[in-house]
């Protein structure tokens, strides 16, 4: 029985489907004998350049917030079924272009459908006021207020950029709503100009807000420097920690209060420390039954729920390669790793952010979590080294989620030429993009970049839907040779 049978059988009893039953349309069903997805009656998918539905043809006289609202989360006009149902057929299309794509480094001629099985989307337990993390940027708002937080509409290339309130955005908790509101309500008062353009001067500039399931607020404010000298910006300081504490905004009731001075429009922690003005230094999260810490600037899924969903799915899907060790790559604060473990003899994590891995260090220990090791550096640097180091007893597995920038050719390579490597997961958020670069490197012929390792095939793909309203979701496809 081969393992494309195997798996396909897993998902065919599989639990987390249930979700599924929301979709009231399915387009997809698997024979139990057949790798390939089958259609049963839908109309066949139309290839269109562009991923999001449609605006209003008077959508320029719409309101300002409809018009954040169709930018920030495009599919809000639909029924949460619906944009299930639209998300599937996305994706459908994406596999089918990186099947096109493979077809062109190989002997196989493309065929119009898929020959793995794209299982039906997972759907996101809550669909409202599921974010965990928010950043509200400082600009000017409709009213020509320079001091307005919320998100942008327009283009700064065209000069027609305005600020808006996002207190109507369906997946904005009402905390977060509320910091920013008051974040606003402070730098108004504040005698210092914000920060719009870098090179123009200012000072204040956009604020992170973040939560957990616990009702704890960490709340990151951005400054820039300028000129000021650190005894003044200490005056500044003391007074956002004042307002947020005794003034107004104590109503926030923040767990954790950061500030960042920085030039440049993102910094890490290591380039430029986050200062703890008051409260705890970080705040806990529970997935799965394992609790991971946060800190200012690590890595954490925005949708509690439906981040459990997606590591339940990778779990699954790593049922038949259950021991040996597992490769979490781009491995943020632990969490696919970790809630692995009790699966794996070993777990090695990398990631590239320094408090990242300390994090997960943490993490690891604060689970009596002993079986998993987490290195600190870039995974195109990393890995080809380690790889030579592994022993491959007992199987080796590959879990990669990697950024919308996919991962680094060397890393690829590295993966694909250790050839105890069988299985290998891809978790990607944008799967259209730079990941279909990492899909042909993975599967195609093409030794033009020192790749030597057998080529990998796709077995299976889900969606996983993390984003309700907007047009993005996970994909978690699983490659095997």
């Amino acid at each position: 029985m081969s393992r494309a049978y195997k798996t396909l059988r897993l998902h065919l009893t599989w639990p987390l489907l249930k979700h599924s039953a929301i979709i009231p349309k399915t387009c997809f069903s698997y024979s139990i004998t057949s790798r390939c997805a089958v259609s049963t009656g839908c109309k066949p998918l139309t290839r269109r350049k562009e991923r999001k539905p449609k605006l209003p043809a008077d959508w320029h006289t719409l309101s300002w917030e409809e018009r954040l609202a169709d930018t920030v989360t495009p599919l809000w006009r639909m029924s949460y079924e619906d944009q299930l149902q639209w998300k599937q057929e996305q994706q459908h299309k994406i596999l089918l272009e990186m099947t096109k794509q493979l077809a062109q480094y190989s002997m196989h001629p493309f065929s119009n459908d898929l020959s793995f099985p794209l299982l039906p989307i997972v759907a996101s337990p809550v669909s409202d006021g599921y974010r965990n993390k928010s950043t509200f940027s400082v600009n000017v708002g409709v009213d020509g207020n320079p001091k307005t937080v919320g998100f942008y509409i327009g283009n700064g290339k065209t000069g027609n950029i305005v600020c808006v309130h996002g207190d109507h955005l369906l997946n904005m908790p009402s905390k977060h709503k509320m910091v920013a509101r008051h974040y606003e309500d402070f730098i108004r008062l504040s005698p210092l100009k914000p920060c719009i353009l870098l090179h123009d001067g200012g000072h204040w500039r956009e604020i992170t807000i973040r939560t957990n399931s616990a009702g704890h607020t960490m709340a990151i404010v951005y400054f820039h420097p300028q000129t000021l000298t650190p005894e003044e910006i200490a005056v500044h300081k003391a007074v956002l920690v004042e307002y947020f504490t005794q003034g107004p905004g104590a109503v926030c009731q923040l767990y954790s209060l950061y500030f960042q001075e920085t030039t440049m429009t993102r910094c890490s922690h290591e380039q430029s420390p986050y200062k703890l003005l008051h409260g705890q230094p970080h705040i806990f999260e529970e997935v799965l039954g394992f609790k991971f810490r946060i800190s200012a600037d690590s890595f954490f899924q925005v949708n509690r729920g439906a981040a459990e969903a997606l590591y339940k799915t990778v779990a699954e899907l790593n049922r038949a390669c259950v021991g040996g060790t597992l490769l979490d790559v781009c491995c943020g604060t632990g969490a696919i790793g970790i809630s692995l473990s009790p699966q794996m003899e070993r777990v090695i994590g990398i990631e590239l952010l320094e408090q990242a891995v300390e994090d997960a260090k943490f993490n690891a220990a604060l689970n009596g979590v002993h079986n998993c090791q987490f290195l600190s550096g870039k995974a195109e640097v990393v890995l080809p080294n380690l790889m030579a180091t592994l022993n491959s007893d007992g199987g080796l597995t590959a879990v990669v989620n990697p950024s919308r920038a996919g991962l680094h050719y060397r890393v690829v390579r590295a993966l694909r030429n250790h050839l105890a490597i069988r299985r290998l997961v891809y978790i990607s958020c944008k799967p259209d993009g730079e990941a279909m670069r990492n899909f042909r490197d993975l599967c195609s012929s093409d030794y033009k970049r020192k790749i030597t390792g057998e080529a990998f095939k796709p077995t299976v793909a889900i969606p996983v839907d993390l984003f309700p309203h907007t047009t993005h979701c996970e994909l978690v496809l699983v490659f095997e040779r």
